[in-house]
């Protein structure tokens, strides 16, 4: 891959940031968008914007056309064998909560439901809130002190009374890749289903969600180079048929009367009213985009530029990386150990150099709890991230040091 070329597609990579040309280091939380993206945009509000599904016009039919191509482009790039398994929604936590609400409709008293000590808040509170509801038991697979899940606590927590596992493939806050394809044969064992929030693994990885036998898969559309306000829910399509529709309105509809109403097929039948049309669409432009890349390509620069991350951060003195010795992707924490020093200091010293980071809890309080500290630093990697953008960081944080100490 050429870099150069990568970079002069990211019309945003192109700036200064207080003076400095910006690093841009906060992927995990979005990345950035190629211009194919951004013109997909544009080219569905200039030419086309229309509604879909519902007229016999012309514009009424592209924009169908396009959107149902885009679903497509998504079937095929997570290995689902049928579009009607490929759901809309807003992002990833539209998507669990979906579930949480449709899917948790055959959830009762006494039922269990096993999350992780890894996960993003949005795969905790739906659950929470669920259990609530039905009285369900919600249990908890711990992490040791790097951030490796504990697979016999895990396999001693699966009993006829679990109903689903819900955990990440990869950490948001540490970039931990989990065992996903253990964890689903070992909940399959048990006659639990299986959903698994990929929301920081699709721009990373390959994803087989047939060869995974995963029941659930969900993800957003903004951490893979396309607009914010769009996710997908892949189901089982089995499932999905048997799960009651989430929210009422237009196009999900069959036949609505005063006694009662009938839904669409799949995959409308969980698609109510006007979808954001032109993100979709577009969600299939940043797929485009990846494979034109390829996905294996992409994986492997990221790989280089993980390992060279943390090759270069080990050496400064009083700094703390987590997850050092695990298999990550994506992502890097860290922490300044200096009396009285915050994350948030680190990254807004970082920021007046042109250097984005993210620094808190990153939505995972109960990780920030285990490791014991109230938050972390975290540099996180895309594409068109540099060896050289790594080398300005960790000369940016020894500035920070200097200022700090």
């Amino acid at each position: 891959m050429n870099l150069e070329e990568i970079r002069a597609q990211f019309p945003l990579l192109h700036q200064k940031i207080n003076g400095y040309p910006l690093v841009y280091l906060d992927n995990a939380a979005s990345s950035q968008k190629p211009d194919s993206v951004i013109n997909c945009i544009a080219s569905y509000y200039r030419e086309i914007n229309a509604n879909v599904h519902r007229g016999i016009h012309t514009l009424s039919q592209e924009a169908t056309v396009k959107m149902e191509q885009s679903r497509e482009k998504v079937r095929d790039f997570i290995g689902a064998k049928s579009e009607k398994e490929i759901i809309f929604t807003s992002g990833t936590s539209h998507s669990i909560n979906l579930l949480a609400h449709s899917f948790g409709s055959f959830i009762a008293k006494g039922d269990e439901i096993i999350v992780s000590h890894l996960e993003h808040h949005s795969n905790i509170v739906p659950w929470q809130m669920l259990c609530q509801r039905t009285g369900a038991i919600l249990k908890v697979i711990p992490i040791d002190d790097q951030g490796a899940l504990d697979m016999d606590v895990f396999q001693s927590l699966l009993s006829s009374q679990t109903k689903l596992v819900a955990v990440n493939h990869i950490s948001n806050a540490l970039g931990v890749i989990n065992p996903i394809q253990e964890i689903i044969q070992k909940a399959h064992g048990v006659g639990a289903k299986v959903m698994i929030d990929g929301a920081q693994a699709v721009p990373h990885l390959p994803i087989d969600v047939t060869g995974l036998d995963v029941d659930f898969y969900v993800f957003s559309a903004h951490k893979m180079y396309g607009p914010t306000g769009v996710g997908i829910l892949y189901g089982k399509q089995e499932l999905l048929e048997q799960m009651p529709p989430f929210m009422g309105g237009g196009e999900m509809i069959r036949e609505v009367r005063f006694e009662g109403s009938t839904y669409a097929d799949l995959p409308f039948k969980f698609e109510p009213g006007t979808p954001n049309i032109a993100g979709n669409i577009a969600l299939g432009a940043a797929i485009d985009f990846m494979n034109s890349l390829g996905v294996e390509n992409i994986q492997n620069h990221e790989k280089k530029l993980m390992a060279y991350a943390k090759e270069k951060l080990i050496q400064i003195e009083n700094l703390t990386v987590y997850a050092l010795d695990l298999d990550t992707a994506g992502a890097i924490s860290f922490n300044l150990n200096l009396p009285g020093v915050h994350p948030s200091d680190l990254g807004m010293i970082l920021d007046k150099q042109g250097i984005a980071i993210r620094t808190g809890h990153h939505c995972t309080q109960p990780i920030m709890s285990r490791l014991g500290v109230l938050g972390t630093a975290r540099a996180s990697f895309c594409v068109y991230n540099t060896f050289e953008e790594i080398d300005l960081l960790v000369k940016g944080i020894e500035k920070a040091k200097q200022l700090l100490l």
